[in-house]
């Protein structure tokens, strides 16, 4: 009898696997298919895209689409733009994120969780009603068309913070305390103790924002007015407007839309593992 429950254990695992195995499977599938057809077409001739039914595997790769792409318009100067307000925003989200973090972890304060509830409460505000506030004080410091207009409005992280807060406070206090004994302030606790201990966590963080940073089209879009200071997303969206008349194919635009995902690619597969390790972390304090 014991036999008989262990089986049907063992086969309830097994078909529990099974169903999971062709879920995900469905599910990658739905996903790719629009990934693939978008690449495949970046490839395309233009009489492969407009042919019905449609062809999945061009017969020539055209590299010339990116060429053609890249010239529509000035890519180069809206990737500058992009890392510039991506490297420049992250760093300081991170930074900020990590000294609010270790305030409200590791310093005592009274108020601490009555701010650390504050601090929260901000995660309730959608982010479209700052769009004014932030654009009229932009506006009025003279931050329009400018790095500083597309980089400080959004530093703050509170994801972030709750983020680093929870990693710091699963560390141990005796840490610190020895520290302190040897004469450590709050600076070397924080980067020579508890963000090289968080490094996964960080990691993760850091490219999170970076991605969000990299992708940000509305705030952008708002705060530049010239060319010359668009970033990708931007630059993107403002080719296909500006198409009057027809000079961009779907392929040329298809390939302008893999030139800004492939630093993206590039970003994922150098940080993976250290992606892995963050996730795991969180899972496992979590």
């Amino acid at each position: 009898m014991k036999s008989l429950s262990l089986q049907n254990t063992r086969w309830a695992h097994r078909l529990g696997t099974a169903v999971a195995l062709v879920v995900v499977t469905i599910a990658a599938i739905l996903i790719g298919i629009p990934f693939f057809w978008m690449v495949t077409t970046a490839f395309k001739d233009w009489k492969e895209v407009m042919i019905f039914p449609p062809v999945w595997i061009p017969a020539k790769l055209q590299w010339e689409n990116f060429v053609i792409a890249w010239q529509q318009e000035p890519f180069g100067r809206y990737y500058i733009n992009s890392t510039i307000t991506m490297v420049t925003g992250t760093v300081a989200e991170v930074l900020i994120a990590a000294f609010s973090a270790y305030a409200l972890s590791r310093i005592e304060n009274r108020f601490r969780e009555i701010a650390f509830m504050v601090i929260l409460a901000a995660m309730m505000i959608p982010g479209q009603m700052t769009l004014i506030p932030n654009y009229v004080t932009a506006y009025r410091l003279g931050w329009i068309d400018t790095y500083q207009g597309l980089v400080i409005p959004s530093i703050s992280s509170v994801f972030g913070t709750f983020l680093l807060r929870q990693a710091f406070r699963s560390m141990s206090p005796e840490i610190f305390d020895a520290a302190k004994i040897d004469g450590a302030g709050h600076l070397y606790c924080l980067f020579g103790i508890a963000m090289p201990l968080a490094a996964p966590v960080v990691a993760t963080l850091t490219l999170y924002l970076a991605t969000a940073k990299w992708n940000h089209y509305l705030w952008p879009l708002i705060v530049t007015n010239t060319r010359n200071m668009r970033t990708l997303p931007v630059g993107l969206a403002w080719m296909a407007r500006e198409d009057a008349y027809g000079d961009v194919g779907e392929q040329h635009k298809m390939a302008a839309v893999l030139l800004v995902l492939i630093p993206m690619f590039i970003l994922y597969f150098l940080a993976q593992e250290r992606l892995v390790e963050g996730i795991s972390a969180g899972a496992l304090k979590g």
